[in-house]
């Protein structure tokens, strides 16, 4: 099951970067056209079509790994459809990376791989009580709230899209987490369950709500600011959620060490690339 969880991950972390790095792919033939016109345009693009099948695949295997496995292992290994959006976006955009660009996927990887082998998610359930979903629903939208009455307060463009960008964690989260619920439903009751559960609509406008806050956030200010909140505090968020909501388990004690380095070096890796690649960045959004 372990195995298969992290399979599933990997093939959405894939998914999800092809399928927004041919979006952009094809948003970019057409410059100067918005909203219906724009979406009918690009509807009659292949090169559309595949990105929209690359994201819808992605939330298909995202149920899946967290059907099979902790969301504290699955979570945090969908930070790796960053490296695979770069990969995939250089040829499409015909350019190449820098050897610096190549260091900082490099950390990402690396630390991503020494988080994960230190923490060793295991264990846990697919569902939660009301009494644990409760608290963890205020908290995580008191906390996205905040964020978003902190930005109406500043005037930074660091600031703004950080905080806006730590909210967008922070529902992504959330997100991930009804989504096991509801996934969970359906796999133990079938299809009824699945469409009577409060789980499945509440991942639906998380989901939705979290992608008007990442929109904001890259519009507020530069990616040095909003990817690291981003790909750092989703997978923080996550791995709190697995283990209050869900029971799941990680290793303490002197494991710590090594989990730090490897989230050091996560953080390391993702401002590297928002300083050396920032064009490329642009094409996971």
């Amino acid at each position: 099951m372990m195995v298969l969880a992290v399979l599933f991950a990997v093939l959405g972390a894939v998914s999800n970067a092809a399928g927004t790095a041919f979006q952009r792919k094809a948003a970019s033939t057409v410059p100067g056209r918005s909203g219906l016109r724009l979406l009918l345009t690009l509807a009659r693009q292949p090169v559309w079509a595949i990105g929209i099948a690359g994201v819808t695949g992605a939330a298909v295997f995202q149920a899946l790994a967290l059907i099979n496995g902790p969301m504290a292992l699955v979570q945090p290994l969908f930070m790796l459809e960053l490296p695979f959006a770069l990969l995939i976006a250089m040829p499409l955009m015909h350019r190449r990376l820098n050897p610096q660009g190549w260091q900082a996927i490099a950390g990402v990887v690396t630390g991503l791989a020494l988080l994960l082998a230190a923490a060793a998610p295991s264990g846990g359930r697919q569902q939660a009580s009301m009494h644990r979903w409760i608290p963890v629903l205020f908290l995580t939208l008191g906390a996205v709230t905040v964020a978003v009455r902190l930005v109406r307060s500043s005037s930074s463009p660091l600031f703004r899209a950080a905080a806006l960008a730590a909210g967008a964690a922070i529902g992504n989260a959330l997100t991930a987490a009804l989504m096991k619920s509801a996934t969970g439903r359906l796999a133990d009751a079938g299809l009824p369950a699945f469409l009577t559960t409060w789980q499945t609509y509440g991942f639906a406008l998380a989901g939705i709500g979290s992608l008007m806050l990442l929109e904001n956030a890259l519009q507020a200010g530069p990616l040095v600011a909003s990817q690291p909140a981003l790909t750092i505090g989703d997978a923080a968020v996550s791995l709190l959620l697995g283990v209050t909501l869900f029971g799941e388990s990680v290793r303490t004690g002197w494991w710590l060490v090594p989990e730090v380095l490897g989230a050091g070096l996560i953080l390391w890796g993702v401002v590297r690339l928002t300083r050396v690649v920032p064009h490329l960045m642009n094409v996971i959004h």
